[in-house]
């Protein structure tokens, strides 16, 4: 989540105050270590407590966030993961000081599906960094089995041991993160430090000369989203899989949906010189990130265009402050290729770097860890990292860059959809529904 945080605030504003997240990381590492190397009973009873308050919250945001849009539309997933949240709070909270099996079990729970996941992804998408992911992935599920057995850690000490994990792993990211800020040149976007470059999407990050371009553009910046479900005659439903990754119509075909980006008179749409044929056989094939799936590509020249050649976008979302100096910037570099691969250089991916290079210091302020701080206290900043983690792992889609988009939009454009709004809406729901 401090990537994006990082890049919403941007790098003008936290360069010249790099050592202070230079010193918060020393910090966070000598806690970790601290907490590691002392499992004493009130070091444990704190560990707990504030591991707690922090799933507590997370939890409430998450269930905040989902309900905010609406009962009868919100994401099941995202209810399922905030209930669990508050469960797990709930269970560390009222844990005895000498911990609880039942939280060392739920932390274990969570590490095993998250390593998985990580597993999963590296397998099928085969990215280039995608051994490094399963390694990641297979320790997590091995740390899992470890919490389980109680050994070497035994089961009262496993929710301490845990958040010195998380914050010696805080604490190394952010040291990173400091020291890459102190050496970036001003012109240059945060984008194009190591930390964002693992699927090497950001590649084609603006480096910009000149002062920048007004904070409100004369044209908005608008996304067209073709859904899977919107774009085929799907007679199968599989609500999750439709939603963020394909849906399947009545002829055996996977429709993976589509997605452009238009602000005036750029319009920025990458899709296959030639359609991909898609079915349920070849589909895990395809997915692959390799060479071999490597296509020509072509670049759509406006919407009437696609709207001609296929149908109707059933989903569109407005952004009225973006960076138009930096969104060209990056259109120019990214077109000089076009090549189309279906999960590392697609539509959703084109897309969603264009709008983050858009949006990169829209927070800017000369006070900026205070907005960071209020940053990690907004519901959406965590919906938007865990879409973003997610989609590293294996891709971005039309239904996950539309996701993500609208909660980068109500951090960015809180006056939208304030998070008090959201809370009132939802109270309104929860009492018509009693």
């Amino acid at each position: 989540m401090a990537q994006l945080v990082f890049l919403l605030v941007g790098s003008d504003s936290l360069r010249r105050r790099w050592f202070v997240a230079a010193g918060l990381a020393v910090v966070l590492l000598a806690l970790g270590l601290a907490v590691l190397a002392d499992a004493s009973a009130w070091l444990t009873r704190i560990c707990s407590v504030l591991l707690g308050l922090v799933f507590l919250l997370h939890g409430a945001l998450v269930l905040l966030a989902a309900m905010g849009g609406g009962l009868a539309q919100a994401g099941r997933i995202d209810l399922l993961r905030g209930l669990a949240l508050m469960v797990l709070a709930v269970l560390i909270l009222g844990a005895p000081v000498g911990g609880s099996l039942a939280a060392a079990l739920l932390l274990a729970c969570g590490f095993a599906v998250d390593g998985g996941l990580r597993i999963f992804g590296g397998l099928l998408i085969r990215f280039q960094a995608w051994r490094g992911v399963v390694f990641w992935g297979a320790a997590e599920i091995l740390l899992a089995v470890l919490l389980v057995l109680g050994w070497p850690v035994p089961h009262g000490q496993a929710i301490p041991f845990v958040v010195s994990l998380l914050l010696l792993y805080s604490g190394w990211v952010l040291l990173r993160l400091s020291l890459s800020l102190r050496a970036l040149e001003p012109e240059a976007a945060i984008l194009l430090l190591p930390l964002f470059g693992g699927r090497g999407w950001q590649d084609n990050a603006p480096v910009l000369l000149g002062d920048p371009g007004p904070a409100i553009p004369e044209h908005p910046l608008t996304l067209h989203v073709w859904t899977p479900v919107g774009s085929a005659e799907v007679t199968r439903r599989r609500p999750v899989v439709d939603r963020y990754a394909a849906a399947v119509d009545r002829h055996g075909v996977v429709s993976t949906g589509h997605i452009a980006l238009e602000a005036g008179a750029l319009y920025i749409s990458h899709y296959p010189f030639e359609e991909v044929g898609l079915d349920e056989r070849s589909f895990a094939h395809v997915l692959r990130a390799t060479a071999e799936n490597d296509v020509r590509g072509r670049f759509q020249p406006s919407l009437a265009v696609e709207v001609a050649e296929w149908c109707e976008p059933d989903a569109r979302l407005t952004f009225r402050r973006y960076d138009q100096r930096r969104l060209r910037a990056y259109w120019a570099s990214y077109r000089q290729d076009d090549t189309y691969n279906v999960s590392n250089r697609n539509c959703a991916i084109c897309v969603v770097t264009a709008l983050e290079a858009a949006l990169e210091g829209r927070l800017a302020t000369p006070r900026p860890w205070l907005r960071i701080l209020r940053l990690f206290c907004n519901p959406d900043i965590w919906i938007a990292a865990m879409l973003r983690k997610h989609a590293s792992s294996i891709t971005w889609t039309p239904g996950s860059v539309l996701d993500y988009a609208r909660a980068l939009r109500n951090v960015t454009e809180p006056h939208e959809s304030h998070p008090a709004e959201r809370l009132r809406a939802a109270l309104r729901l929860l009492v018509r529904g009693a």
